[in-house]
């Protein structure tokens, strides 16, 4: 009967971490193409992307040019890794640091767009407590590492 038991609780198991798996997927690809046309965006209208972070933004400690390229380096570099689930934890990390700096930066902000930074915000956090599941480089990586002992 325990066994049974086992084999059924483990089956459990199994099905929710790769259920948990495409969900966190789904979660990386989403976040990651909103940060990255985000910063498509910022590239494609650079001149206007410089007079919003000195006129519009209030980016703290940083002159405006300076946290517009960090800006702007930070969601075309970041979100491919992200959605490939490569360095995950530690993209998810960054990324939700530079969400709450952008949530923060920007005092005009509608109740919408705050509810859209906080979404975000969950799902990096997800992916940084949980790591980027199993269709990701990480654990690919992970995966061929153990192999090879």
């Amino acid at each position: 009967m325990m066994t049974t038991w086992t084999r059924w609780n483990t089956q459990i198991h199994d099905f929710l971490f790769s259920t948990q798996s495409v969900f966190l997927l789904a979660f990386r690809l989403w976040v990651a193409w909103v940060f990255f046309k985000s910063g498509l965006i910022k590239l494609q209208s650079w001149d206007v992307t410089v007079e919003l972070f000195s006129y519009e933004y209030a980016v703290p400690l940083l002159p405006s040019l300076i946290a517009a390229l960090m800006a702007t380096s930070i969601e075309l570099l970041l979100p491919p890794l992200l959605a490939l689930g490569l360095m995950s934890r530690t993209v998810a990390f960054i990324l939700f640091l530079f969400n709450i700096i952008a949530a923060i930066s920007y005092p005009d902000m509608s109740a919408a767009g705050l509810k859209d930074h906080q979404l975000w915000g969950l799902v990096l956090l997800w992916v940084f407590l949980q790591g980027a599941g199993l269709f990701s480089l990480d654990k690919l990586i992970v995966h061929s590492s153990r192999l090879r002992k």
